[in-house]
């Protein structure tokens, strides 16, 4: 096995390596990575992002959000969250088997004092409370398993970040299952740092199979860091795929409360309509025409806010206002 060190914290890199590695790596070769990213939510590849995530609290706190290429929930990682993939031949192997590469992780944190369990479909518990989220990609004749494991995470950003604002949203994506969370810090025999427990989870890993370390080639860096930016950094990946999504948005000012109804598809306001018990010199359908069909992205509103009399049209209620009802 194969042990690839990657000490980059950048999510898009992270991710467009592993993809990299799953595409090109050598036939025949089992990969492990250990890796980590800086705070960020990483959608599954059929989930609407705009359900998964709290906007408001992404864009305060400079969250990063990126679509990965396996499917399942949405899972929130900071420096305190390791993550691990093992590439390899799939074999006979035609449908996700997550036990199967849960099992040594699951023998090297016994190792470490944490008795965890495989839950459902993909999760490892402790005490009850999932600390590790699994996903998979089986595709020419390779398997790509990668789980998180939630080692000194911050809970509360953890659940900030994943909780839809107060939007009512409905979407034909998949949603994530919410669930009772954890960190492995609190259920380990001895103290350690997320940094020694990585290096103590590869020494456990390595006594059941011998590893190898591997530096990543000049080439590989290239294509990893030329998918992330044709691929991963681009909004169309992590906001264009997400499937059509009704939501309702609504908030009362003094001039009266302003009703948001859209209609979003690909990431892009397909049909929106404005409704509320407020007083308008103007039409608020004339703001809801200039901005159907723009992204629905903050700053794509606001510029075209910017050339509209929004008090006029909406009887005082003004562009930043009337951003906080659309996004």
């Amino acid at each position: 096995m194969l042990y690839l060190a990657n000490n980059s914290t950048d999510p898009y890199f992270n991710l467009a390596l592993e993809e990299t590695i799953f595409n090109t790596g050598k036939h025949g070769e089992t990969y492990i990575l250990l890796w980590q990213n800086s705070p960020s939510v990483i959608i599954g590849k059929h989930q609407n992002t705009l359900v998964e995530i709290n906007g408001e609290f992404i864009r305060n706190r400079g969250v990063h959000v990126v679509r990965r290429m396996t499917g399942g929930g949405a899972v929130y990682h900071d420096l305190g969250n390791l993550n691990y993939s093992f590439i390899q031949p799939a074999g006979e192997q035609i449908a996700p088997d997550f036990e199967k590469f849960a099992r040594p992780v699951m023998a090297a944190l016994a190792k470490l004092g944490a008795a965890t369990e495989f839950s459902g479909r993909n999760d490892l518990t402790l005490a009850g409370k999932k600390f590790s989220g699994n996903a998979q990609c089986i595709r020419n004749g390779r398997v790509l398993h990668h789980g998180t494991l939630l080692f000194d995470v911050n809970l509360d950003d953890l659940e900030a970040a994943l909780c839809p604002d107060q939007a009512k949203i409905a979407s034909k994506g998949v949603a994530s299952v919410r669930s009772r969370v954890t960190n492995i810090s609190s259920y380990m025999s001895r103290q350690m740092t997320v940094h020694e427990f990585k290096e103590t989870l590869l020494s456990c890993l390595a006594e059941d199979q011998p590893l190898t370390q591997q530096e990543l080639s000049e080439e590989q860096l290239a294509a990893a860091s030329a998918l992330a930016e044709s691929r991963y950094r681009t909004w169309d990946w992590t906001y264009g795929q997400s499937p059509p999504a009704n939501i309702k948005r609504e908030k009362r000012f003094t001039p009266g409360k302003v009703e948001a109804w859209l209609d979003v598809a690909n990431g892009r306001i397909r049909d929106l309509k404005f409704y509320g018990d407020f007083f308008s010199a103007g039409d608020p359908a004339a703001v809801a025409a200039a901005l159907t069909g723009l992204r629905y992205e903050r700053s794509d509103l606001a510029a075209a806010l910017a050339c509209l009399d929004v008090k006029q049209h909406f009887g005082g209620i003004g562009q930043e206002e009337l951003l906080e009802v659309l996004i």
